[in-house]
């Protein structure tokens, strides 16, 4: 198992700031990613007009709701929505410490993938904290079912996901992507797929105020005949079940650490993927906690971690 940046916190080198739309709101969004020292965790900072904000670290005690994005905060007027690809990239990178600043309700959407957002950290670069980094790794399965959906962790040597979507469209169908999660699979296979909807949904969608910011640009748009809409057609044959493994890295991100795992699902979303996740936490029989050890070495068995108390790992999850 590949230990990123040799099992050390990591934060970005210097500030680094994207602009967009959000998917969902349609409204103009700016957000920067700030350098943080080891032990912040990765924090997001809402900015309103009259220079009050509201602050929410990103651990799974934080998410609201969970129907079409993930969102920190349970309050519209204060939340942050559509978190999920700028965790995965931050998840994939393993950058451990960030502060991100964003003037609005959501994040933006850019091309509708998380490939932007790796470019924007891999600009600026990444650097080693020299503190040693936390894991959370599975020791015995646990496994939520909700009518034929279901998702379950399971103990594994290395950081794995295995998705699987089933849709009735002909189009979709049955697809899976399963992979040992380092930076390099993540950047290749799964950070350019783009978030998708059918063209039936889009009405019910714009009338509950959803969807106003979506497009040709940022989103893979399946018609009434069930063909691609899009003129460039789809970046990976599979992209569907890709967009959705890449949300489940975002989502599993909110854990407040790197695990190590796998983690499987069967037609799960986000909130199938936060549900998981909370049962996870609740079991304290079902993890532990360990972090690398001392040795400046790029790779270790798992066998090889640590294990540190929970009340050395608490802010974490706080």
């Amino acid at each position: 198992m590949t230990i990123g940046l040799l099992g050390f916190q990591t934060t970005i080198a210097a500030p680094v700031t994207l602009t967009g739309i959000g998917v969902h709101s349609g409204a103009p969004v700016d957000i920067t990613f700030q350098p943080a020292e080891a032990g912040t965790g990765i924090v997001f900072t809402r900015v309103f007009e009259d220079d009050s904000s509201v602050e929410y670290r990103a651990v799974s005690s934080q998410v609201g709701p969970t129907d079409l994005c993930t969102v920190l905060g349970s309050s519209p007027a204060r939340w942050i929505a559509t978190i999920e690809h700028v965790m995965a990239a931050l998840y994939a990178l393993g950058i451990d410490n960030v502060v991100i600043d964003v003037d609005g309700s959501e994040m933006p959407i850019m091309d509708g993938s998380s490939y932007p957002f790796i470019e924007a950290i891999e600009q600026v670069g990444i650097v080693n904290l020299g503190i040693k980094r936390r894991y959370i790794r599975v020791v015995k399965p646990v496994r939520i079912d909700s009518g034929s959906s279901w998702a379950e962790f399971r103990p594994h040597d290395g950081t794995r996901f295995e998705v699987e979507i089933d849709f009735s469209s002909p189009l979709i169908g049955r697809q899976k992507w399963e992979g040992n999660l380092t930076p390099e699979t993540f950047k290749q296979e799964l950070s350019r797929a783009r978030t998708f909807g059918f063209m039936r949904d889009v009405e019910r969608l714009w009338a509950a105020g959803y969807a106003l910011g979506s497009s040709l640009e940022n989103s893979v748009v399946i018609s009434d005949d069930d063909t691609v809409v899009n003129v460039e057609g789809l970046r990976y044959e599979d992209e569907f079940v890709r967009h959705k493994a890449l949300d489940a890295v975002g989502d599993l991100a909110l854990a407040g650490a790197q695990f190590i795992g796998c983690y499987r699902s069967y037609r799960g979303g986000h909130k199938m993927n936060a549900n998981a996740l909370k049962a996870l936490m609740s079991d304290p029989t079902a993890y532990e906690v360990v972090e690398a050890p001392s040795s400046r070495v790029a790779r270790v068995r798992a066998g090889e971690f640590v294990p540190v108390s929970m009340q050395e790992l608490t802010p974490w999850f706080a």
